[in-house]
């Protein structure tokens, strides 16, 4: 899940999912706004080896311009309008500039083989330095990551569901992230979204990012 901030599923998680609506004939939709084409060309369902019967995507493919879409069989897309009966429209659908920034996005992607490879380096980096710098300040800051997504947490370990983010210190976060903010560093302001790495940052950011991470724990323990 990315919308609690960054929480893996549980091993067998996907697959029980698969199984269950397999089994009462219902579909399996996942939610890839936030990480189809970010934590893989294929997504979460490539990574996690789980085929869903409909996807959506949201900005990603838009190269961050207001777009979405969905996808699946053609058995299901043809029961979309105008073949089949079942109606949709948005306000965007088919906007030429998100088009055209999604596919200038995604054509960059797909002919830089190293892309991913240097998300997943990248997103690790700000992973391990984070965590490093949490244990030395001795503040309870947990850090989840996916790919080139992470999140985290004022708490002493990884959430693994929605009810163990929600146990995180939101206060604490709030004034971790002000810090942060004063010093040209800008995270979601809210403790229960995911940080993203991209293509444009390089290691020198995430080093640079990780020194002022390790200062804001560091003022957070010495309010403790």
């Amino acid at each position: 899940a990315g919308n609690m901030g960054v929480v893996p599923p549980r091993d067998g998680f996907l697959e029980g999912l698969r199984r269950l609506c397999d089994a009462h004939g219902a579909l399996l939709v996942l939610d890839e706004v936030i990480t189809g084409f970010r934590v893989g060309w294929s997504g979460a369902q490539g990574r996690y080896g789980v085929r869903p019967d409909l996807t959506t995507l949201g900005k990603v493919i838009g190269g961050g311009l207001p777009v979405g879409a969905y996808g699946g069989s053609r058995e299901l897309l043809e029961q979309m309008a105008p073949a089949g009966g079942v109606y949709q429209a948005g306000t965007l659908s088919g906007n030429p500039l998100a088009t055209a920034a999604g596919l200038a996005t995604l054509r960059t992607v797909q002919q830089d083989e190293a892309a991913y490879a240097r998300l997943e380096a990248l997103g690790a980096q700000l992973e391990d330095g984070v965590a490093t710098a949490a244990r030395e300040a001795g503040v309870p800051f947990a850090v989840a990551r996916v790919g080139s997504a992470l999140t985290g947490f004022f708490r002493a370990e990884a959430p693994r569901d929605y009810a163990e983010a929600a146990e995180s210190d939101t206060a604490r976060f709030a004034r971790f992230h002000r810090a942060l903010l004063e010093q040209g560093v800008m995270l979601p302001p809210s403790q229960f979204e995911a940080w993203f790495v991209s293509l444009a940052h390089d290691e020198a950011l995430i080093e640079r990012t990780i020194e002022t991470v390790a200062a804001a724990l560091r003022e957070a323990a010495s309010e403790a």
